[in-house]
């Protein structure tokens, strides 16, 4: 059998695309905003994705609605591409862990059901990979861009005119820190809102959509933090490819 899609773990990259729509690149406007007095909102949000980009690491946690189903994300992850973390969509869980290149999961019943759905002799694949350390196939490409920090945040630039029009906010606290808010109203009714660090780095320390058909929000925190994932040791790990064959 093929396994080549992993449905569960690759929705990572476009989770985090929608969770971070609320980067702004807009207007100005009125606010609390001492650290940012002379920059206007698009200028706060350009400073922010760029000292986003260039952190070593960074923590990423978030939730939305994608199909009309709830994904949530928690992962610590650096510009070298060591990660770690847990993906919860629907209920079928993850746990994840790269590094030196190899992509480790460790799913639930729910979520091998999901990801080896109508892939032939998954019954006896899944008696070898639930609750298990699964070493991914290296060409596989759903998990290409994988615990790629800069992939994770490159799709703040994709499209300028969905960040474009937002205003300075208040100043709050987002895990202890102060920061500036930046709100847009979009068209279709839903209020995006970036918040951005006003004391050292102005790091991106959290985004939301409130509203509309698919709200999300997602947290970021521990950047430069060392990301040190451990390698499963050998009797723990079974090899997709190997327990794929073994299905046939």
């Amino acid at each position: 059998m093929r396994a080549s899609k992993v449905s569960g773990v690759i929705g990572i990259v476009g989770l985090s695309a929608a969770l971070l729509t609320g980067c702004g690149d807009g207007g100005d406007g009125g606010g609390s905003d001492k650290p940012f007095a002379k920059d206007s909102a698009d200028q706060i949000a350009a400073k922010a994705v760029a000292a986003t980009k260039k952190a070593d690491s960074m923590r990423l946690k978030g939730d939305m609605r994608q199909d009309g189903r709830t994904v949530s994300l928690d992962l610590v992850v650096d510009q070298e591409k060591n990660c770690e973390g847990t993906v919860d969509s629907a209920g079928a869980k993850a746990e994840l862990r790269h590094m030196n290149g190899t992509l480790y999961v460790r799913g639930d019943e729910q979520y091998w059901k999901n990801s080896l759905k109508n892939q032939p002799g998954s019954d006896k694949v899944m008696s070898k990979v639930v609750d298990k350390w699964v070493k991914m196939p290296a060409d596989d490409a759903s998990t290409s861009g994988m615990c790629d920090k800069q992939g994770l945040i490159a799709s703040m630039d994709e499209d300028k005119s969905t960040r474009k029009g937002m205003k300075k906010g208040d100043t709050t606290t987002v895990g202890g820190k102060e920061a500036i808010a930046l709100k847009k109203q979009a068209s279709g009714g839903e209020t995006h809102t970036m918040y951005v660090a006003t004391e050292g780095e102005p790091y991106i320390l959290r985004t939301t959509v409130k509203g509309g058909d698919e709200p999300n929000e997602a947290t970021f925190s521990d950047y430069g933090k060392p990301v040190r994932p451990k390698a499963p040791s050998k009797g723990e790990v079974v090899d997709l490819k190997e327990a794929a064959a073994a299905g046939r």
